[in-house]
């Protein structure tokens, strides 16, 4: 008799903590959010929109005159905690002043290393570089991670102090 009426008192057990879930899956069920949050990534990647606090690619800006506000101070470089911003630069006499300048040569991005903290912008004294909102950087080569931050010919805005 005793073992029946354990079998039943685990039965009505189970049943209460069936109905329990049920009220908490019921409740959220009820009080959905009205908006779309289910992307449907790839059809939709031509009017796809990242969120605000995503966090992509490093990049740094151009404006249409092919210049950038990077000073080469290496700030940049001495926050990354491992290493996937590495600046070159070289020093060059200034013509109009006649003192020696720091010139970028190459700002190296490796995105392979990156781990997309943000310590590097955070870092950044004339907000030289931001975090991209791209996402899709899959290659078959590492060696294709690697970027020139900076274009071809550019130079730092007059604006900018170093």
């Amino acid at each position: 008799m005793k073992a029946v009426a354990k079998y039943f008192s685990g039965i009505a057990h189970g049943l209460k903590t069936l109905l329990t879930g049920m009220k908490v899956t019921g409740y959220y069920f009820s009080h959905a959010r009205k908006e779309i949050i289910t992307q449907q990534y790839p059809e939709n990647r031509e009017e796809l929109q990242m969120f605000e606090r995503f966090r992509g690619i490093v990049e740094m800006p151009h404006d249409e005159n092919n210049e950038h506000a990077c000073t080469g101070c290496s700030a940049c470089e001495v926050a990354c905690p491992n290493g996937s911003i590495e600046i070159l630069w070289q020093r060059v006499v200034d013509p109009e002043t006649g003192k020696k300048k720091k010139i970028i040569d190459k700002h190296v991005y490796h995105y392979a290393m990156c781990t997309l903290c943000n310590l590097c912008i955070i870092a950044c004294p004339t907000d030289a570089i931001v975090m991209g909102k791209t996402f899709e950087h899959a290659v078959y080569d590492r060696k294709q991670l690697t970027q020139i931050l900076n274009k071809p010919g550019s130079k730092v805005r007059a604006d900018v102090k170093d």
